[in-house]
């Protein structure tokens, strides 16, 4: 029996006050999100140029999906998407938000997995990545966070910490709220300092570490260690650029996994891996690097390759090793999945779109937890939008972001059999009308709810 099984369904059971005085029996959880990652860019992927040892451990002990769908195809929400559990437009961060100083983001309202868990007896941190809004009430200390370190905006330099995107030049790295200076400092070797000190911290009380790391999204600045190693490959540009980033990526959490490792912590840690969303294709990314396999697509657009990423989750004694998954299930869920294996009640009030899929992680035949799943980036008329119901897909006002087929022209609402076309190559919306009726219906649906939901702000 998983080890942590009784406590689950001794915690809902108990009132949530009791349930703080077992939070010492609980796992902890590392939740690593990283950045502009395409579908396939994991050695344990597929990918033949690639060198990933550490997150490919990391799989041969836990369990990986093939189909798990990030909650946007862009930044700032598909993270409001992993934070709240909740359709990103419906969290109100339909696309990205604002980096500068002093722009809101993400609603102060929204509730997050930080607060679930920290009502709930455990020490949260954030390190990394933020992009949810810049303003007291919109970073990380006050959604949930005890303590934050990291970058509040898109992207940085990764030496310098200056937001790397247009000017006018702007310092960006805080911590708990106050601008710091670490200029020389290696942004990677910062993040493993602050997640191995918040692991450190406190014996005796779980964590739960949110490490939002910035990379492979742009600029590329990988270690001369793995530039090196991939010239002497003899890639060509820009894949030799972007897979010294994600390899240099993979060395840091292998330092963070050695200090689980050597803490005797792995068998109590919750590690979760993924994405937020499929490789970018922009000219400061050189127009791609990313891998997406057979996918069409890329970050920014709702074809597979922009929302189809890889993740891995390890639990050892307590999950299933080295197994994978094939279930639809999405970014959206872990809130619920997290909640569930930690034993922590959801508040009746806090509506969910991600459902847990625990119970497919614990097992292979078990059913996924979504007959059919709805996208939305932007906001209103010219939204992208799609739904996928069981091996049909749907999109709405559809844009390829993709080096193979930008500039191609697309029909406003485009139908794919995901079975027999996983490339989305082919456009059979006129071929089965009562298909697009249906998966119309449900768009709809979740339209409404959505504007609803904001119209009450």
């Amino acid at each position: 029996m998983p080890r942590f099984l009784p406590l689950l369904l001794v915690a809902f059971i108990l009132h949530p006050s009791s349930l703080i005085l077992q939070a010492a029996e609980r796992p902890n959880v590392l939740l690593i999100y990283t950045d502009d990652q395409g579908s396939m860019d994991l050695g344990c992927y597929g990918s033949e140029d690639l060198l990933t040892p550490n997150l490919d451990r990391l799989a041969a002990r836990g369990v990986r999906f093939t189909r798990m769908y990030a909650p946007s195809a862009i930044c700032s929400a598909s993270r409001a998407g992993l934070m709240t559990g909740r359709f990103p437009a419906r969290a109100g961060v339909p696309g990205n938000v604002s980096s500068a100083h002093g722009e809101p983001g993400m609603p102060p309202e929204e509730f997050t997995l930080a607060e679930l868990l920290k009502d709930a007896g455990y020490r949260t941190h954030h390190v990394g990545k933020w992009h949810l809004g810049y303003t007291p009430e919109t970073m990380p200390n006050a959604q949930g966070f005890d303590t934050s370190y990291g970058h509040m905006g898109g992207c940085i330099d990764n030496y310098s910490h200056f937001f790397f995107w247009n000017g006018p030049n702007r310092h960006d790295l805080w911590r708990d709220g106050r601008e710091i200076w670490e200029d020389g400092v290696y942004f990677g070797d910062g993040m493993v300092r602050e997640v191995t000190g918040a692991i450190d911290a406190e014996p005796g009380h779980p964590w739960f570490i949110y490490w939002a790391i910035n990379w492979p999204h742009y600029p590329l600045q990988g270690t001369d260690k793995w530039r090196q190693a991939y010239k002497e490959k003899g890639l060509e540009s820009p894949r030799d650029k972007y897979n010294a980033f994600v390899s240099t990526l993979d060395e840091i959490v292998g330092r963070v996994l050695d200090h689980l490792e050597n803490s005797g912590r792995t068998g109590k840690t919750l590690v979760i891996f993924q994405s937020d969303h499929g490789h970018s294709t922009e000219e400061r990314t050189f127009f791609s690097g990313g891998n997406p396999g057979p996918y069409r697509g890329a970050k920014g657009c709702l074809f597979e390759g922009g929302i189809r990423v890889p993740s891995i989750v390890s639990l050892p004694g307590a999950l299933p090793e080295g197994e994978t998954r094939d279930q639809l299930v999405t970014g959206c869920g872990w809130f619920a999945t997290v909640a569930e294996l930690c034993g922590v009640p959801i508040p009746a009030d806090h509506h969910l779109d991600g459902k847990s899929f625990l119970d497919v992680i614990r097992n292979a035949d078990a059913p996924g937890p979504h007959d059919h799943f709805y996208w939305q980036l932007g906001k209103g008329q010219k939204a992208q939008w799609a739904v996928t119901e069981g091996d049909w897909k749907l999109l709405g006002n559809p844009k390829d972001n993709s080096d193979r087929t930008a500039g191609v022209k697309l029909d406003s609402l485009f139908l794919a059999n995901l079975a027999m076309d996983i490339g989305e190559s082919e456009n059979v919306a006129g071929r089965h009308p009562e298909i697009v009726s249906r998966l119309l219906e449900i768009r709809e649906r979740h339209a409404a709810s959505i504007e609803a939901d904001q119209g009450g702000r």
